[in-house]
């Protein structure tokens, strides 16, 4: 039998989804302001970051490749993304934003004042510590200077 986990981590566990469908939630009238879905702004955003074969879209986004080819032939149709050949292996194409795509998704980053807000009224060191126990959360480790280093590193 599974252990309960205790109410803090219940309470913990809860606030993070509520802040994840915020989040989703703001992205997506975003996204519709700028006349794009959730999907396409998040395939744009992830290429606005790097130019992606369709596979690695795929898999970033936990969906079938067949959906991304749709969301980026729409994301093309609009002028907002190209294929191009990848310069290390002439075979894959690589989704890539055009500049249009690139102006785009900087308006979108901006656009989202649901976290900012909040988060502005923390101080720094509060800022980085969640930073560092998302990342933490995430399984990567966070890089840490001297002087970010705690008692239990000294």
């Amino acid at each position: 039998m599974t252990p309960r986990p205790d109410p803090l981590t219940v309470e913990v566990v809860e606030l993070i989804g509520t802040v994840v469908a915020r989040y989703y939630e703001e992205y997506e009238l975003a996204a519709a302001q700028h006349s794009l879905t959730g999907a396409q702004a998040r395939v744009l955003g992830l290429l606005a970051r790097e130019p992606l074969p369709m596979r690695r879209i795929a898999q970033r986004l936990k969906c079938e490749p067949s959906n991304v080819t749709g969301i980026v032939d729409r994301l093309e149709s609009r002028g907002l993304v190209e294929r191009r050949p990848d310069p290390a292996d002439r075979r894959v194409k690589l989704a890539a934003p055009t500049e249009e795509g690139r102006r785009t998704a900087e308006r979108l980053r901006t656009s989202l004042d649901f976290a900012r807000e909040p988060l502005g009224g923390l101080t720094v060191a509060e800022r980085t510590l969640l930073k560092e126990l998302l990342q933490r959360m995430l399984g990567m480790v966070p890089e840490r200077g001297p002087e970010q280093e705690g008692p239990e590193q000294k």
